[in-house]
Formats: structure tokens, sequence, C-alpha cells
């Protein structure tokens, strides 16, 4: 199953547990309820989670005239890459790492930390923006902030399930809902499938954006080499300020706990990773 085959998959996996459990709360209405809950969440997500975003990270904007050789790299980057130019920020932090985000290639933002300026040379930092621009082609940033906005609302539900099965014990079976033992089974495991739905959308998405900066770049070794260099790096300075909500967006993960089952984790394994790109030397790109 190719990477995009698999996002549809578990995208529409996340929208049926989302319709069932409103369903489980309130029948056919809470259905309904759930479903225009979700319409109206990602309408929000489309629209604002960028902003939010680099906001969270203090992302401060810069221009060709505050940094001539990251700005044009970035430009031609989008120019291969045949999107338009993205706004381009820098975090004020000293854990290497990068990140995309915007709603659509017109309206897309490519952000890097101070640290990761200082590790790497010009050729990794080109595969991690090359990175991070096919992020923006394949529209990973909406599609990644879709899965998480469905995986919180569901656990959200979870808690309004449990309530929902104590008070509805004392219904009769031929009554909407699944009954107190159903409704506490799936108050608990909804929301646990959902996170693990989320996380695999995520990391499916990082292999697909790895591939196609590659290609754009040129030269997959140049993004191999950056992230073996993140990898060592971001466990020595890691971003105290990232947030596990936005975790998935970076190259690399910003959090601690890099020891966590690959089930949990929002990135693939760096080991494979690397070895993908390094495959991918002397093929056709």
């Amino acid at each position: 199953m190719t990477n995009r085959l698999k996002t549809t998959f578990l995208l529409t996996l996340l929208t049926l547990l989302m319709v069932a459990m409103g369903s489980a709360i309130g029948g056919r209405g809470g259905m309904v309820t759930a479903f225009f809950m979700a319409c109206a969440m990602n309408f929000f997500s489309y629209w604002f989670s960028d902003r939010i975003v680099l906001a969270m990270y203090r992302a401060r904007e810069i221009g060709e005239n505050d940094n001539l050789a990251f700005y044009g790299m970035v430009r031609r980057l989008a120019i291969q890459a045949g999107l338009p130019m993205p706004k381009v920020y820098i975090i004020p932090s000293d854990s290497p790492n990068a990140f995309a985000t915007g709603r659509n290639p017109s309206h897309a933002s490519v952000a890097a930390t101070d640290g990761i300026m200082r590790i790497l040379s010009q050729d990794e930092l080109e595969g991690v923006m090359a990175h991070e621009l096919a992020h923006v082609r394949n529209r990973d940033i909406l599609v990644s902030t879709i899965a998480a906005t469905f995986a919180g609302a569901i656990s959200m539900l979870g808690n309004m399930l449990q309530w929902a099965a104590m008070f509805g014990a004392g219904r009769h079976d031929d009554e909407e809902g699944p009954g107190l033992a159903g409704g506490l089974a799936m108050a608990i495991i909804a929301p646990m499938a959902a996170m693990l739905i989320q996380m695999a959308v995520s990391r499916s998405r990082e292999y697909l954006a790895d591939e196609s900066g590659a290609r754009i770049c040129g030269n997959p070794l140049s993004l191999a080499n950056a992230l073996r260099k993140l990898h060592t790096a971001a466990h020595l300075a890691p971003m105290h300020e990232a947030r596990p909500a936005t975790a998935h967006l970076f190259i690399v993960n910003p959090l601690t706990g890099g020891s966590l089952l690959k089930l949990f984790s929002t990135h693939p394994p760096m080991e494979e990773r690397i070895a993908r790109l390094e495959a991918m030397v002397g093929r056709s790109l």
C-alpha cells in the first residue's frame, strides 16, 4: 500500500470512529452532531492552525535582506519544487529542528530554528528545507492537522461517553446506545485507537516527504546526513517549549522519549528513514 493510499485509509478510519462515537453517545442525533462537529473543527484547523503554531514557537518572519543565504536557498528549492515562494521564519531556539505549516501551497510557511542553522552544512540544510517544501507540495500539513484534530475530538467524545454510559446504565435494551459496558469499553478503546491512527498518518507522511524532498534537492545523502546529525543533536538539546500536539510537524521529534514503541511515535525510526534515503542513491530521481 502506497503512503498516499495508506493515509486515505487511515483518515477514513478516523472519520468512521468519530461518527461511531457520536452514535454511541446520542444515537442517530449524536452521529449527525459528531459529523458536523468534525466539519467545524476541520474548518478551524484549515484557516487558523498555521498562525497558532507559528505564534506558539515565537517564530519571526524574515525577508531576503535579513538572511540572504537561507532565504535564497528556500526560494531556489521552491522553484525546483514548482511551488510559490513560502513565507520564511526563524525560531529562536537552540534545539535543531524545522517544520512547515500552512493550509495550501499558496499560503505556506517554512520555519527553521537557530540551532539547525549552526550544526548543518549548506547541503544538509538544503536537504532539510527540501523535505519541508515536500510537505507543502504534498499538503501534508493539512492532512496531519486534520488527523490531529480528529484524534483530539475523539478523545473529548470518549470523556463524554464515559458519563453517558454511566447515566444510561438503566435504560432498556431496545433503546439506542451501547449500554454501560459497551459505552465504557468504547470510551477507553476509541481514543487510544484514534491516537494510534493519527501517529500512523504522521509516520506515512514523513516517509513520503523524505522521498519527495530528496527528489527536490537532487541529493538523498544531503537529507540522510542531516537526519543523522539532527537525531543526535535533538536528544542533546531538546526543545523544551515543544508540545505533543505539534510534535508531528517537525522534521525530527522535538520531544524527549525516543525509546517509545514505534506505534506510539509521530516519526518513523530514524535508522529506517536514513536507510530508505541511502537506497535512493544511484536511482533515477
